[in-house]
């Protein structure tokens, strides 16, 4: 999709909708791994799940957020029609990547338990959650390929496949572990190996079709090799782009070892609402990744006007999805929470969530705004006021939820979370102004 000309807003939506439901099936087969411990396996399998998705979501957003940085440069060499760059990127980034996905899972293997230990995790279910991770771990490569794949194709503006892809291995995962842990009553190991194997059937698939089907990517075995320029200016994106997708899961792991005094109960309630909250958010983040590609790619081609124009109108679907979004999880909270317990102290779990999502559901319109702007400036290239506001935010939330769980309980991160978004506003919006005033004056 070449968005550097045609309807604006036609081209943003037809770019993000793909990227959203992509990501939902995505975090499906997450979310479906917790509701099947919780309900096949036990409260203790549901929490230990909980624990350990903060420490997933920073492998997984660490990689996303080198290949996005890749992807802003691959998005501008693809606007302004230079192929041989786009294909240096993406060997670039796929040499590199192998190695640093071997480094990155085996260090999660090695220091599983003191990491568990480090965030208070009850000696109860250190076990389980540790071994749910190191397999996890074990995927670090194929979570890494799927990305760089993946991302490569939506810099060109190809979004619908890398959704096919995640639909057939989102399918996989929701079948196997059905069967394997609610059929043939299988542990939580099986449920931490049917998400390894689906993840390399989604980076098998990308893989495939691009050499098939996309000669703009395909690389021939003599194009492989590393650009050691393209790689420090990947770097130099990539890193900042990952810390500050880093900073949000490290956040949750700071948040997860506050709530992780507070019982097994309390704990597996709020693995439930993160969950919800993760399904809340992505479509909000895919938004703002459709103005990055947007922006990128007209900033190749030196179209400042049009850019402008989709900033607003990415704006404008943020602010109808936050609407959708806030309806559904207010009014289903109850029958939302139902879904990931049953059975002895469901009930419990069930009364911490919903008083949770009653508070947060109002609260989704500032990441819908937040988002926006930070997929405005990764578009343009600046990455450290990404990473700047996203720090401001991060840290606000844990202190203040650290002052307010013990005195009012996990719907407390709510409003710390609140505050930590009004300060990343107060910070993004007079910044943007003055960025637009400089330097984007038309």
């Amino acid at each position: 999709m070449d968005m550097t000309k045609g309807s604006i807003f036609r081209e943003l939506v037809a770019y993000s909708v793909p990227l959203v439901l992509g990501n939902l099936f995505q975090l499906a087969y997450n979310a479906v791994d917790s509701m099947i411990a919780g309900r096949f396996i036990g409260t203790d399998a549901l929490a230990a799940t909980g624990m350990a998705a903060p420490v997933m979501n920073i492998l997984i957003l660490g990689i996303s957020g080198i290949c996005m940085g890749a992807g802003v440069l691959m998005s501008s060499f693809f606007g302004a029609r230079d192929t041989e760059k786009l294909k240096r990127e993406l060997s670039t980034l796929l040499v590199f990547g192998t190695v640093f996905s071997i480094i990155v899972a085996l260090l999660g293997i090695v220091f599983a338990y003191p990491l568990l230990r480090a965030m208070n995790v009850p000696e109860q279910i250190i076990d389980i959650t540790a071994l749910y991770i190191r397999v996890v771990f074990l995927g670090a490569p194929f979570t890494y390929f799927y990305n760089a794949l993946s991302q490569a194709l939506k810099s060109v503006g190809d979004s619908k496949t890398p959704l096919k892809f995640l639909m057939a291995s989102s399918i996989v995962n929701c079948v196997s572990d059905l069967f394997f842990i609610g059929c043939l009553g299988f542990g939580i190991m099986c449920s931490a190996m049917t998400t390894t194997i689906a993840q390399l059937l989604s980076a098998l698939l990308c893989f495939a079709y691009i050499y098939r089907k996309v000669p703009t990517l395909s690389l021939r075995p003599r194009e492989i090799k590393v650009d050691r320029t393209l790689l420090r200016t990947t770097l130099s994106y990539g890193s900042v782009t990952a810390l500050q997708q880093a900073c949000q899961p490290i956040g949750k792991l700071l948040i997860q070892s506050a709530v992780n005094t507070l019982g097994v109960a309390t704990i597996a309630a709020y693995n439930a609402v993160t969950r919800i909250d993760d399904f809340a958010f992505t479509p909000e983040q895919q938004i703002s990744h459709g103005i990055t590609t947007f922006v990128a790619q007209n900033k190749g081609a030196g179209n400042t006007g049009r850019m402008l124009k989709g900033f607003r109108r990415g704006l404008v679907i943020e602010t109808a999805y936050f609407l959708i979004i806030c309806s559904l999880v207010f009014a289903f909270k109850e029958e939302i929470m139902r879904l990931f317990i049953s059975g002895e102290g469901a009930s419990e779990v069930i009364m911490e969530g919903e008083l949770y999502l009653s508070v947060m559901s109002f609260l989704y319109i500032f990441p819908a705004y937040t988002n926006a702007i930070q997929g405005f400036f990764r578009g343009v290239g600046n990455m450290s006021v990404t990473l700047l506001s996203t720090f401001i935010q991060a840290s606000m939330r844990v202190v203040f939820t650290f002052l307010l769980v013990p005195h009012m309980g996990i719907h407390a991160i709510a409003y710390a979370c609140a505050i930590g978004w009004v300060l990343m506003l107060l910070f993004e919006v007079p910044y943007y102004l003055v960025y637009k005033r400089k330097h984007l004056s038309v």
